[in-house]
């Protein structure tokens, strides 16, 4: 069966689904494939410090953050597919100086430039699944799409720490690989994602039915902000765990080589099951999103304590894996689903790109904070601790502002 033929046989809403899950396994082997080497990485740049390696991570971060508005109303105006393709092709260009610098802050740039291309994949992926896939399957959608995430970081963990961890190839290799993979992505992207006119789209919006546009004021409504806040704490602990989880687990916990790798990768491996289970469940209960969100943020926090407390190693990989489980891979196709249940069709990919703004400034944040805190302290254990404050207090202002202030306005 040629490409046509598959084209013609397989719905569009299902080809964007494997197109975007591709997408994500290649930004996800991307981002994790330093974060086990950083020892490695730091003799090669003549000993950069903890608060060094963990800007690498910031810095990329950053220059995802900054583009996530700025790429919401770029979609909404030009196009998704307009938008996606030159952003991966900065993703690339980013990631190849990454690989050739010789100085830590000609690192710093490349992952600046790598985050910016990166940056306009969000709200191209879930406006798509929100202007194509039926509203019935959409969370499970979401779910399969955000399981490239923990295939990529898997691989990413795993093929550093063996590869580059054992001495078989220099870091370098890896960060290459990757923008052939870059390539790639971007050939698929420009075969199967149809070139749209979004003015003139009739996808959701029936022709006898004005376009909505999406205002200031409604993205700063208290339905909004409760999801902002959300996510920020789910995104904290998450990027923690991405970018610091191998460090502290070989340098705390006494787990050296490929099990390092192996151990984290855990995360992610156990996430997809998990995101699949929940994204059913929340598909069949459309009314108990909001309590089930809830529920898996409150576990995570839980295990998360128990895991990085305990010294039985054997618990330790079961409390990674039970995180993996109702983290932030689980719970995030659901909050994506509730969130575009009240956007305005004009403004999906503006909405999202606020959402993501707020939730990923985590990112920025999270690891040259817990690199100074160990620098400071000497352990990465305190900066775990405060991710799990900040997950129980963004739950509890999430749940508190969606009874205070949400329901009743629904009820007018």
């Amino acid at each position: 069966m040629n490409m046509e033929e598959v084209k013609k046989v397989v719905p569009y809403w299902k080809q964007i689904m494997y197109i975007l899950t591709i997408g994500w396994i290649v930004i996800w082997i991307y981002r994790t494939i330093l974060t086990p080497i950083y020892p490695i990485i730091s003799d090669y740049f003549g000993g950069a410090t903890n608060a060094q390696l963990g800007n690498i991570s910031s810095f990329y971060f950053l220059g995802y953050v900054c583009m996530q508005i700025p790429s919401g109303l770029l979609v909404d105006r030009l196009g998704k597919k307009q938008i996606l393709i030159p952003g991966f092709l900065l993703f690339g260009a980013g990631a190849l100086i990454v690989g050739m610098a010789q100085s830590i802050s000609i690192v710093f740039i490349g992952s600046v430039l790598a985050g910016l291309g990166c940056g306009t994949y969000y709200g191209v992926a879930y406006s798509l699944t929100a202007e194509y896939v039926p509203a019935s399957k959409r969370s499970l959608s979401t779910a399969i799409i955000n399981s490239g995430t923990a295939i990529g970081s898997g691989l990413g963990l795993v093929s550093s720490s063996y590869l580059v961890g054992t001495g078989k190839l220099p870091w370098q290799a890896l960060v290459f690989a990757t923008v052939a993979l870059i390539l790639l992505a971007i050939l698929m992207f420009w075969r199967y994602i149809k070139m749209e006119k979004p003015k003139q789209s009739t996808a959701v919006v029936k022709e006898n039915q004005p376009k909505q546009s999406l205002s200031l004021k409604a993205l700063f409504k208290p339905r909004m902000i409760s999801a902002y806040i959300l996510y920020f704490s789910t995104l904290y602990t998450y990027y923690l765990i991405d970018t610091w989880l191998p460090n502290f687990l070989e340098t705390e916990k006494d787990f050296s080589g490929t099990s390092v790798g192996l151990a984290s990768s855990l995360v992610f491996f156990t996430a997809i099951p998990g995101a699949l289970f929940f994204s059913r469940i929340a598909d069949e209960l459309p009314k108990k999103k909001i309590q089930l969100i809830i529920l898996l943020e409150i576990l995570a926090a839980g295990v998360l304590f128990l895991t990085i407390t305990t010294s039985n190693q054997t618990l330790l990989v079961f409390g990674i894996m039970a995180y993996g489980f109702f983290g932030k891979l689980a719970v995030e196709p659901i909050i994506i689903s509730w969130l575009g249940e009240g956007a305005p069709k004009g403004g999906i990919a503006t909405m999202y790109g606020f959402f993501n703004f707020f939730g990923m400034s985590a990112s920025v944040i999270v690891p040259s904070l817990t690199g100074k805190i160990s620098d400071i302290t000497g352990s990465k254990l305190y900066a775990f601790y405060l991710a799990i404050i900040i997950i129980g207090v963004g739950t509890l202002l999430f749940y508190l502002i969606n009874r205070v202030f949400v329901r009743p306005e629904a009820k007018k």
